[in-house]
């Protein structure tokens, strides 16, 4: 039995799964393609990523090619409890609602894997790290699985390194046709729609100041750069930081910047980027974000501690005042602002994410038995297939090599 908010908000669901479905034509025509093959016959898939309208539809794609589908959310606040209840009329098993308890999110995570999964869909490690815990007995029927994440691969890879991961994942986030557009163009853009909705303010001429500079970080700050702010980057990584100051950013540490930032947005998979050391000397009102997965890398826990009082400012913004003085404000409780305080990521975005999910989901199913049990990048064969969908969506062409120029770039014996 599904357990999630209220049925009868389903119809609005099935609204905004229909929108998105007309802007994912990646989606719509493996749609079509699985619903005539049936790939999926008979296979259980468990499915932990933002439970909103671009997900539903990957869950609905799934469905078509015969999957039967086990769905929860990744965030307790990116659940969307109508969309929810739309694919619980469609005819799936849905455990999750919107602003779970933590106890509530993680019995979701484990309801969804009681049906025995063969393909888990991941997003951040939460389904894969019960299997290998908590419920290790339901992991054997487990064939593969997906990860979309650049935090869920961090934990994947250790799981490798120890020796412990007890099935193939395939690093759906490692695909060119997922990080270089979903983690860059994605949350560039969503992470400023987000900010923008809930705060109701402008971005040009202020100081933005964005931790790590991976491919999410690239782009918020590219965007950031776009409305008018001066951009300050921090990094651990010094050929990162090379590559920011290139870019035209400041580069500094986050002690240096926390004075001269207006809006913190940070995006590097680690815990306590921000800390009450770095808040105390922040301007009054500086506006925390976050757009790394997990709610880590502004230290709450420290910030509630030592906040001598909390006062509501808007939908999605809690403002904490400082021992000295100066009052913080924080998005999404310092969760993923991008989804928790916004819609994620554009539609076209997922659906080249989305597209790349089950066409690994698929892999896992044609190579069953045949994988080992490691992280395993997505085939080139696959980008490509993507990448070239994608253009033709778009109406766009473009050149293929001669014979001759193939000859050419193979040969070592070039003459002059």
């Amino acid at each position: 039995m599904s357990e999630i908010r209220d049925i009868k908000l389903a119809p609005s669901g099935h609204q905004k799964i229909e929108w998105v479905r007309n802007n994912m034509p990646l989606l719509r025509d493996l749609e079509e393609e699985f619903r005539k093959t049936r790939p999926f016959e008979g296979v259980k898939v468990s499915l932990s990523v933002h439970l909103e309208a671009k997900t539903a539809y990957l869950c609905k794609v799934l469905a078509a090619g015969g999957a039967q589908m086990a769905v929860t959310g990744s965030n307790v606040l990116s659940t969307r409890d109508d969309i929810a209840a739309a694919l619980v009329e469609d005819g799936m098993e849905v455990f999750a609602f919107y602003n779970a308890t933590k106890e509530e999110y993680f019995r979701h995570i484990e309801m969804t894997l009681e049906q025995k999964s063969n393909i888990i869909i991941d997003d951040g490690g939460d389904l894969t790290s019960m299997l290998h815990k908590e419920r290790q007995d339901l992991a054997e029927e487990v064939w593969g699985g997906c990860e979309e994440t650049t935090t869920g691969i961090i934990r994947l890879k250790a799981m490798e390194r120890e020796g412990v991961l007890k099935y193939p994942m395939v690093a759906v986030n490692d695909a060119q046709c997922k990080h270089l557009f979903d983690n860059r163009y994605g949350t560039g853009q969503s992470v400023w729609d987000s900010i923008m909705r809930s705060t109701n303010l402008i971005v040009a001429g202020k100081v933005v100041v964005v931790a790590g500079y991976g491919w999410c970080g690239k782009g918020i700050a590219l965007r950031a750069k776009a409305l008018g702010a001066r951009v300050i980057v921090t990094e651990i990584d010094p050929v990162a930081a090379m590559e920011a100051v290139m870019d035209g950013h400041e580069v500094m540490t986050m002690m240096d910047a926390s004075p001269r930032g207006d809006i913190f947005v940070t995006a590097t998979g680690c815990e306590k980027v921000i800390t009450p050391e770095h808040m105390a000397v922040m301007k009054n009102r500086a506006i925390l974000a976050n757009a790394g997965h997990f709610n880590v890398e502004i230290d709450m826990p420290a910030l509630e501690k030592i906040a001598v009082e909390k006062i509501e400012q808007r939908a999605n913004i809690m403002g904490y005042v400082l021992p000295q003085g100066n009052m913080v404000c924080v998005m999404a409780e310092g969760r993923l602002t991008n989804i928790a305080a916004g819609d994620g990521h554009p539609a076209e975005i997922m659906d080249l994410s989305f597209a790349v999910q089950a066409l690994s989901a698929l892999f896992l199913v044609q190579n069953r038995g045949k994988l080992e049990n490691k992280v395993i990048d997505v085939s080139s064969e696959i980008d490509d297939m993507i990448s070239r969908r994608k253009l033709a969506a778009w109406g766009i062409t473009i050149d293929t090599l001669t014979p001759e120029q193939k000859a050419y770039l193979s040969a070592w014996d070039i003459e002059e």
